[in-house]
């Protein structure tokens, strides 16, 4: 087909999945699937709901099953799985590597588990076991435990003999462990150093290939882990155990699936809901307002803080009605404050730019770029006031813009660091949390520069 036929195949077949599941629907969807992408498949199994789209699954050939159920987020796939045969689902976990598999097992009941433990051979279980050992937010749960490992007293072409015999089973092979006495991992060697070295020299020992390796503990915090990764360039990273064995590898699939899974829970805790683990389409009407009524009710009650203040100082607005305008520039300014430098500090977190010990130095940092700001905005502010109301009260403006820019920017530094050394996340101390203290403290700075400036009572 021509890519404007997939295109209007791929747009038949969603709006077919979109629909009743009649007969209809059913030979449509049968027709249309084979003409349309993986990638799109993929989408559309995702945007719409488990029983449309286990509809979907059972037209596709093997393959494309099994390639867009390994592009769908864990507890998606469990949900899938719920409505499709018990030959399809074994058939799809026995073709799951072992942590898919575990990632997978980890969104089902025990005895759905147990059953379809006993489905697997005695290697795929032990493997399966291994990875599912480990706590969830461990990268040993993400880690692949079929690795290849090569021995230092191995020459070039014995290694690459051993490679191309056992090329099918581990997940990557162009970074390979080398271990000595009981698996410690003393090295890696790349494929491509492994067969320059098996043509040129073959009887070259594995030994003298080695290069020192970036491992990382399996029990180690999987965003931690994945982030190093990162930071190193790597095309994939031994595993090892308290004792320096060799347990597995990760791979860049692993670490994007993290990376992809902590930045939406972040970006999701930043604006005061909940993740929402599937994608937006394919989740129900109370799914999604669970996801954001908790954090709307903890700010409403927040939110109360604000108006107390107000009720606090409703003689001075009395006194001078012109204040009550500036209120909304005034909160605005210090919550966008707080959370730009909210989530500046929590992505330095993340990335290991910033650490707990670094506090007093981003305190005095964000009292910098706070001043900076606030002189900027508050000359702004005092020329505008000045010019449109009174001078006095262009004072006002200005050396609140200043101070509530400074306090701001120290708080949202300050806060997603005092989250981390208490255990809690970050991102949850940032822009609902923080726009919420900011409008409260503001407002009592605001009252408080224009009793002293206007001799308010």
């Amino acid at each position: 087909m021509t890519e404007m036929t997939a295109e209007a195949a791929a747009d038949a077949l969603d709006r077919a999945l979109s629909g009743r599941m009649d007969s209809e629907s059913v030979d449509a969807i049968a027709h249309l699937a084979p003409h349309v992408e993986r990638q799109e498949l993929t989408r559309l199994v995702h945007t719409t709901m488990p029983l449309q789209s286990a509809v979907l699954f059972r037209v596709l050939d093997k393959d494309d099953a099994l390639a867009v159920f390994e592009g769908l987020p864990p507890n998606y796939q469990a949900e899938l799985l719920q409505n499709l045969r018990e030959p399809e689902v074994a058939q799809i976990i026995d073709g799951l590597d072992p942590d898919d598999r575990a990632d997978l097992f980890g969104e089902l009941p025990a005895r759905v588990v147990s059953d379809l433990m006993s489905g697997l051979d005695a290697n795929e279980r032990e493997m399966t076991a291994a990875v599912l050992g480990y706590p969830r937010d461990a990268i040993g749960r993400y880690m692949s435990p079929e690795v290849l490992n090569l021995h230092a007293d191995w020459t070039a072409a014995d290694a690459m003999e051993v490679v191309r015999a056992r090329i099918d089973g581990p997940e990557t092979v162009y970074l390979l462990p080398v271990v000595g006495a009981g698996r410690v991992l003393t090295g890696v060697v790349s494929l491509r150093n492994l067969l320059e070295a098996e043509t040129t020299a073959p009887d070259t020992a594995v030994g003298d290939l080695v290069r020192d390796a970036f491992s990382v503990h399996a029990l180690t915090d999987r965003e931690r882990a994945a982030r190093e990764f990162l930071s190193h360039r790597l095309i994939a990273m031994p595993v090892v155990d308290e004792e320096e064995r060799i347990v597995g590898i990760l791979t860049m699939d692993d670490v994007l699936d993290i990376i992809d899974e902590e930045d939406a829970e972040d970006v999701a805790r930043g604006s005061g809901s909940e993740p929402l683990n599937r994608s937006y389409l394919s989740s129900s009407i109370l799914r999604i307002v669970r996801s954001r009524i908790v954090w709307l009710l903890v700010l409403a009650v927040s939110a109360i803080l604000t108006v107390q203040v107000l009720e606090v100082y409703e003689d001075r607005l009395d006194q001078v009605v012109v204040l009550a305008l500036f209120i909304p520039l005034l909160t605005g300014t210090g919550g966008n404050t707080g959370n730009q430098a909210a989530t500046t500090v929590t992505r330095a977190l993340a990335v290991g730019e910033v650490r707990i010990r670094d506090l007093g130095r981003v305190i005095w940092r964000e009292l910098r770029v706070g001043a900076l700001l606030g002189s900027v905005l508050g000359a702004l502010g005092f020329a505008v006031a000045g010019l449109a109301y009174d001078w006095a009260i262009g004072i006002v403006i200005g050396l609140t813009l200043l101070s509530v820019c400074i306090m701001a920017a120290t708080v949202g530094g300050l806060m997603p660091i005092i989250a981390k050394r208490i255990g809690a996340d970050p991102a949850v101390f940032s822009n609902p949390f923080i726009s919420t203290f900011c409008d409260a403290t503001g407002l009592i700075l605001y009252f408080t520069i224009a009793t002293a400036v206007l001799g308010l009572q």
